[in-house]
Protein backbone atom coordinates (compact mmCIF):
# COMPACT_ATOMS: atom_id res chain seq x y z
CA UNK A 1 0.00 0.00 0.00
CA UNK A 2 1.35 3.47 -1.15
CA UNK A 3 -0.14 6.57 0.09
CA UNK A 4 0.50 9.35 -1.96
CA UNK A 5 0.91 13.07 -0.70
CA UNK A 6 -1.78 14.98 -2.15
CA UNK A 7 -1.51 18.85 -3.05
CA UNK A 8 -3.47 21.00 -1.47
CA UNK A 9 -4.54 24.74 -2.73
CA UNK A 10 -2.53 27.35 -3.51
CA UNK A 11 0.22 24.68 -4.85
CA UNK A 12 0.59 25.33 -8.39
CA UNK A 13 0.42 21.68 -9.14
CA UNK A 14 -3.42 21.37 -8.92
CA UNK A 15 -3.32 24.11 -12.02
CA UNK A 16 -1.25 21.59 -14.38
CA UNK A 17 -3.17 20.01 -17.60
CA UNK A 18 -2.27 16.59 -17.24
CA UNK A 19 -1.33 14.58 -20.64
CA UNK A 20 -3.14 11.82 -22.20
CA UNK A 21 -1.51 8.65 -21.05
CA UNK A 22 -0.14 7.09 -24.36
CA UNK A 23 -0.38 3.14 -23.28
CA UNK A 24 -1.90 1.79 -20.37
CA UNK A 25 0.90 -0.65 -18.80
CA UNK A 26 2.22 -1.89 -15.50
CA UNK A 27 3.32 1.88 -14.50
CA UNK A 28 -0.17 3.07 -15.08
CA UNK A 29 -2.04 0.31 -13.12
CA UNK A 30 0.48 0.61 -10.26
CA UNK A 31 -0.55 4.84 -10.02
CA UNK A 32 -4.19 3.49 -10.25
CA UNK A 33 -3.48 1.05 -7.36
CA UNK A 34 -1.67 3.67 -5.32
CA UNK A 35 -4.43 6.62 -5.83
CA UNK A 36 -6.70 4.17 -4.81
CA UNK A 37 -4.97 3.75 -1.35
CA UNK A 38 -4.56 7.67 -0.81
CA UNK A 39 -7.85 8.09 -1.71
CA UNK A 40 -9.36 5.48 0.72
CA UNK A 41 -6.65 6.87 2.95
CA UNK A 42 -7.93 9.73 2.98
CA UNK A 43 -11.79 8.93 2.87
CA UNK A 44 -12.64 10.47 -0.49
CA UNK A 45 -14.71 9.47 -2.99
CA UNK A 46 -12.28 10.47 -6.37
CA UNK A 47 -9.36 11.31 -7.11
CA UNK A 48 -7.28 12.97 -10.12
CA UNK A 49 -3.56 12.17 -10.91
CA UNK A 50 -2.90 16.22 -11.07
CA UNK A 51 -3.90 15.75 -7.29
CA UNK A 52 -1.18 14.14 -5.83
CA UNK A 53 1.30 15.41 -8.57
CA UNK A 54 0.86 13.64 -11.60
CA UNK A 55 0.38 15.40 -14.66
CA UNK A 56 -1.38 11.99 -16.29
CA UNK A 57 -5.27 12.19 -17.03
CA UNK A 58 -6.10 9.10 -15.12
CA UNK A 59 -8.95 9.26 -12.15
CA UNK A 60 -9.95 7.18 -9.81
CA UNK A 61 -13.48 6.81 -8.32
CA UNK A 62 -15.43 4.93 -5.61
CA UNK A 63 -18.55 6.24 -4.04
CA UNK A 64 -19.07 3.65 -1.79
CA UNK A 65 -22.36 3.81 -1.36
CA UNK A 66 -24.30 1.06 0.44
CA UNK A 67 -23.44 -0.64 3.59
CA UNK A 68 -22.35 -4.36 4.13
CA UNK A 69 -23.75 -6.39 6.95
CA UNK A 70 -20.76 -4.69 9.34
CA UNK A 71 -21.93 -0.94 8.49
CA UNK A 72 -18.72 -0.77 6.09
CA UNK A 73 -19.48 1.25 2.93
CA UNK A 74 -18.98 -1.45 0.23
CA UNK A 75 -16.34 0.02 -2.18
CA UNK A 76 -16.96 -0.64 -6.00
CA UNK A 77 -13.51 1.14 -7.46
CA UNK A 78 -13.61 2.30 -11.20
CA UNK A 79 -10.38 3.58 -12.91
CA UNK A 80 -10.53 5.63 -15.45
CA UNK A 81 -7.64 6.84 -18.10
CA UNK A 82 -7.57 9.33 -20.58
CA UNK A 83 -11.76 9.74 -19.74
CA UNK A 84 -12.79 12.23 -21.81
CA UNK A 85 -16.83 14.00 -22.07
CA UNK A 86 -18.31 13.45 -25.08
CA UNK A 87 -21.64 15.05 -24.08
CA UNK A 88 -23.35 16.78 -21.45
CA UNK A 89 -27.51 17.26 -20.36
CA UNK A 90 -29.00 20.63 -20.31
CA UNK A 91 -30.43 19.23 -17.17
CA UNK A 92 -28.37 20.90 -14.18
CA UNK A 93 -28.12 19.52 -10.70
CA UNK A 94 -27.01 21.03 -7.48
CA UNK A 95 -24.25 19.23 -5.32
CA UNK A 96 -22.77 20.11 -2.13
CA UNK A 97 -18.86 19.29 -3.25
CA UNK A 98 -15.91 19.09 -1.23
CA UNK A 99 -12.18 18.33 -2.59
CA UNK A 100 -8.90 16.49 -1.32
CA UNK A 101 -7.07 19.32 -2.27
CA UNK A 102 -9.16 21.85 -0.13
CA UNK A 103 -10.22 19.87 2.83
CA UNK A 104 -12.65 20.20 5.10
CA UNK A 105 -14.35 22.93 2.66
CA UNK A 106 -17.80 22.70 0.50
CA UNK A 107 -19.51 24.24 -1.52
CA UNK A 108 -22.88 24.03 -3.84
CA UNK A 109 -21.87 23.49 -7.22
CA UNK A 110 -24.08 23.51 -10.28
CA UNK A 111 -23.05 21.18 -13.09
CA UNK A 112 -24.87 19.12 -15.45
CA UNK A 113 -26.99 16.56 -13.99
CA UNK A 114 -26.42 13.77 -16.65
CA UNK A 115 -23.17 13.27 -19.11
CA UNK A 116 -21.51 10.76 -21.76
CA UNK A 117 -18.09 9.69 -20.56
CA UNK A 118 -15.50 7.87 -22.84
CA UNK A 119 -12.27 6.07 -21.19
CA UNK A 120 -9.92 3.14 -21.01
CA UNK A 121 -9.85 0.74 -17.83
CA UNK A 122 -7.20 -0.46 -16.13
CA UNK A 123 -6.34 -2.89 -19.12
CA UNK A 124 -6.57 -0.82 -21.87
CA UNK A 125 -9.88 -1.68 -22.67
CA UNK A 126 -12.31 1.21 -24.22
CA UNK A 127 -15.20 2.14 -22.65
CA UNK A 128 -18.38 4.82 -23.50
CA UNK A 129 -21.36 5.14 -20.53
CA UNK A 130 -23.88 8.14 -19.76
CA UNK A 131 -23.72 8.92 -15.89
CA UNK A 132 -25.98 10.67 -13.52
CA UNK A 133 -26.42 11.63 -10.02
CA UNK A 134 -23.66 11.55 -7.72
CA UNK A 135 -21.36 9.85 -10.64
CA UNK A 136 -21.91 12.25 -13.43
CA UNK A 137 -20.59 14.99 -10.36
CA UNK A 138 -18.06 13.16 -9.45
CA UNK A 139 -16.89 12.47 -12.69
CA UNK A 140 -17.36 16.16 -14.25
CA UNK A 141 -15.00 17.20 -11.00
CA UNK A 142 -12.05 14.88 -11.46
CA UNK A 143 -11.76 15.67 -15.07
CA UNK A 144 -12.13 19.24 -14.13
CA UNK A 145 -8.79 18.52 -12.44
CA UNK A 146 -7.52 16.96 -15.25
CA UNK A 147 -7.83 20.37 -16.89
CA UNK A 148 -6.39 22.33 -13.87
CA UNK A 149 -10.05 23.73 -12.74
CA UNK A 150 -10.86 23.37 -9.27
CA UNK A 151 -14.64 23.08 -7.75
CA UNK A 152 -14.00 26.73 -6.37
CA UNK A 153 -13.85 28.11 -9.77
CA UNK A 154 -17.68 26.96 -10.22
CA UNK A 155 -18.75 29.56 -7.62
CA UNK A 156 -18.67 33.26 -6.74
CA UNK A 157 -15.58 35.13 -6.00
CA UNK A 158 -17.16 36.26 -2.75
CA UNK A 159 -17.64 32.21 -1.88
CA UNK A 160 -14.17 31.13 -3.19
CA UNK A 161 -12.80 33.91 -0.90
CA UNK A 162 -14.36 32.69 1.95
CA UNK A 163 -13.43 29.11 1.77
CA UNK A 164 -9.88 30.45 1.35
CA UNK A 165 -9.71 32.69 4.11
CA UNK A 166 -11.98 29.54 6.40
CA UNK A 167 -9.01 27.14 5.49
CA UNK A 168 -6.04 29.36 5.98
CA UNK A 169 -7.60 29.88 9.62
CA UNK A 170 -7.72 26.34 10.30
CA UNK A 171 -4.51 25.60 9.03
CA UNK A 172 -2.81 28.24 11.18
CA UNK A 173 -4.58 27.25 14.26
CA UNK A 174 -3.33 23.14 13.70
Amino acid sequence: MTVMHILEIPDAGLRAVAEPVPQVDDAVRTLIDDMFDTMYDAHGIGLAATQVGVAKRVVVIDLQEGEDADGKPVRDPKAFVNPEILWLSDELSKYNEGCLSIPEQYAEVERPARCRVSWLDRDGGAHEEEMDGLLATCMQHEIDHLNGVLFIDHISRLKRDMIVKKLNKARRAA
